[in-house]
């Protein structure tokens, strides 16, 4: 009975195989749906005008939309324009923001902006400008371009973006600084208002902190977080 060939042993040279590394995602490409459901949604925020839009977006911070909603037409009543709140001091603020939190703060930096912007119409419209008064950061001057229709110079890094973009894996980390940046760097400029604020739809309605609706969300082809479950 003939023996049985044994294949040829491997060679202790023989380099083992390489695995290729994972296909980046056309970002672009994966995001467009999430585009598409959140294009030209409002601003969870109410105001009438951009005087209104930016004393909003300020007491927001840590806050929420909601919240302030609920007391801002008290306040633009008594405080109608930049001119008005100019003449008035922080502790005057208080019992139309007393709930706020950082309201004594954010009394401050609202009385410190409109005695150095003076008129709505002054009101700056970049980053660098808006970056300068008291109570704007790079995620309210994001917010605040991005509302007016002004030339986007960042992408709205909020909690939600911050925590989705990581889940997402277009992002990493935790500094919103660098994830505004990875953010700009994986999505063409034309498209930085969309992105900021998809995300945070995205975030508030679908990619919760704790039970996410995967199946429901229009990225989940891209989504790393999904892709491990």
């Amino acid at each position: 009975m003939a023996k049985k060939k044994l294949p040829p042993a491997k060679s202790s040279k023989e380099k083992p195989s390489k695995k290729k590394p994972p296909k980046e995602n056309n970002w672009l490409e994966a995001l467009i749906p999430l585009f598409k459901k959140y294009h030209g949604k409002k601003h969870p925020l109410n105001y009438s005008n951009t005087y209104q839009l930016v004393l909003a977006v300020i007491l927001s911070a840590q806050d929420s939309d909601r919240h302030i909603n609920a007391l801002s037409p008290a306040f633009f009543k008594e405080f109608p324009s930049l001119k008005v709140l100019a003449k008035a001091t922080p502790e005057s603020l208080y019992p139309l923001i007393g709930s706020v939190r950082n309201f004594a703060n954010k009394a401050t930096w609202l009385i410190s902006l409109a005695q150095t912007v003076k008129d709505d119409k002054n009101i700056p419209t970049t980053l660098e400008e808006l970056t300068a008064l008291s109570g704007i950061g790079r995620k309210s001057a994001n917010v605040i371009i991005s509302e007016t229709g002004g030339t986007m110079e960042g992408v709205i890094v909020d909690l939600h973006v911050l925590r989705v973009a990581p889940r997402l894996g277009i992002a990493q980390g935790t500094n919103p600084v660098k994830i505004e940046k990875q953010l700009m760097e994986k999505v063409p400029q034309q498209y930085w208002k969309d992105l900021g604020m998809s995300l945070t739809f995205l975030g508030r309605e679908i990619c919760r902190p704790t039970d996410p609706k995967c199946p429901e969300c229009p990225v989940n082809n891209a989504c790393e977080y999904y892709k491990n479950q």
